[in-house]
């Protein structure tokens, strides 16, 4: 028997809306992660852009568990000695960008290069309620059906 492996013809992309209020951080972002690579499809090719087109909406309303929210930090360096900064994630989650939080955690969970690059462009994070995306009828992925332990409460 051949491996299979999947040729741009192969292959299907669907749209997914993914509600983000009330859902632990690192949970979402590992499915989301698993979307957009391809893995949930039997036909997953590694090399290939085979994953879903996910938007992600009230990236402002996502959870984190424990003290996570006082005590993550996000790091930068300025370029220049001594310029290291960092910004925790209550105060990006509070601030003007809230969805860099849920983009960060899905870009750290995707192996590097070019193609998860190109995957990360299959993503789209608002931080309202509100998407310009109704034209794609995005299929609604409910998080907290899933499993209990992917909702908490604020």
């Amino acid at each position: 028997m051949k491996t299979f492996s999947a040729k741009p013809a192969d292959i299907d992309k669907k749209w997914l809306l993914i509600d983000a209020e009330g859902v632990v951080l690192g949970r979402l972002a590992s499915l989301v992660a698993m979307r957009l690579r391809g893995k949930h499809k039997p036909s997953f090719t590694p090399h290939m852009d085979m994953g879903d087109n996910v938007i992600v909406i009230n990236a402002d309303k996502v959870q984190l568990t424990g003290n996570k929210r006082a005590d993550k930090r996000y790091y930068w360096h300025t370029g220049y000695p001594g310029g290291i900064k960092h910004r925790t994630a209550g105060q990006i989650l509070e601030g003007k960008h809230p969805e860099r939080v849920i983009e960060k955690a899905v870009e750290r969970m995707l192996p590097g290069g070019p193609l998860s690059r190109k995957q990360m462009g299959n993503l789209k994070i608002y931080a309202g309620g509100e998407h310009p995306h109704a034209a794609q009828q995005p299929e609604v992925v409910d998080l907290g059906a899933m499993n209990p332990k992917n909702t908490r409460s604020a």
